[in-house]
């Protein structure tokens, strides 16, 4: 019991990291949670080797059903939510999320490893540049809403895979199309909501076969460490957002990327 406990403080640490930055960074803080909930479920013993990240990714993507609805809400009322296009995007995101989260099930932990890692790779890519402005933007039309929702479906699959609430991913999707920044980012943030609700559906459907609710899963989500995490970050990504004003969000971005870059490594080749 001494273990657990310890176990969930732990967690609640991790909460108020992965919310801070999710609210600092707009990235999800599944980038945090996924690596570092991996080594403390190996730590404690809770999971052998081999279970560890598809239990951790699936624990993210429920703590971020709640981090996500708090940034949603705050996104609605600035007015950030283009709700002519969100049900498409949602569409698309809640279909790639709910297959994800059976099929992930099947793969190899190794393989959840490497696509994790790559993913990973490339963000912490994205986030070091993207201080870098272009001097020429170029302007691109939103494509019409089927293909929007083809689009979306991948980078929801993609995202519940790693257990990210996909704002990494989608903002620059969308802004690739030109979309007002904070259009993308509270379009991200109320996707996030439906990436992780169906993203967790699939979980712990295909998780249910694997591990009992007496042992405190549902699914393949821990709840302890969901407690853990939940009871902080909710708090903390608001306190993260208010830090943009104040905090050299750039710089910070760069120290995180180098720091993803690290554990994406460690990640992909334990």
């Amino acid at each position: 019991m001494n273990e657990l406990l310890l176990l969930v403080f732990f967690c609640a640490l991790l909460g108020c990291v992965a919310g801070f930055l999710a609210g600092l960074l707009g990235i999800g803080g599944g980038l945090v949670i996924v690596p570092v909930l991996s080594g403390l479920l190996l730590h404690f013993e809770v999971l052998p080797f081999e279970q560890v990240v598809i239990v951790a990714i699936a624990t993210s993507l429920a703590s971020i059903l709640f981090t996500s609805t708090s940034s949603a809400l705050a996104h609605h009322k600035n007015n950030n939510v283009p709700w002519s296009l969100a049900p498409w995007i949602m569409t698309g995101v809640a279909l790639g999320a709910l297959i994800s989260g059976f099929m992930a099930a099947l793969l190899p932990e190794q393989v959840v490893r490497i696509v994790f890692g790559v993913s990973a790779v490339l963000i912490a890519m994205k986030m070091f540049y993207s201080s870098k402005t272009s001097s020429a933007p170029t302007e691109r039309q939103l494509p019409n809403k089927g293909l929007l929702t083809f689009f979306t479906t991948i980078t929801g699959a993609l995202s519940a895979m790693i257990g990210i609430g996909g704002g990494a991913l989608l903002v620059p999707l969308l802004t690739f199309f030109s979309l007002d920044i904070k259009k993308a980012i509270g379009c991200a943030s109320a996707c996030g909501i439906v990436i992780a609700l169906f993203g967790s559906i699939g979980y712990i459907s295909s998780g249910s076969a694997h591990f009992a609710l007496a042992d405190g899963f549902l699914g393949f989500v821990y709840l302890p460490a969901l407690l853990g995490i939940v009871c902080t970050s909710w708090f903390t990504a608001p306190l993260g957002a208010k830090a943009t004003h104040y905090l050299p969000v750039s710089t910070i971005k760069k120290i995180f990327a180098a720091l993803l870059l690290v554990m994406a490594a460690n990640m992909a080749m334990s």
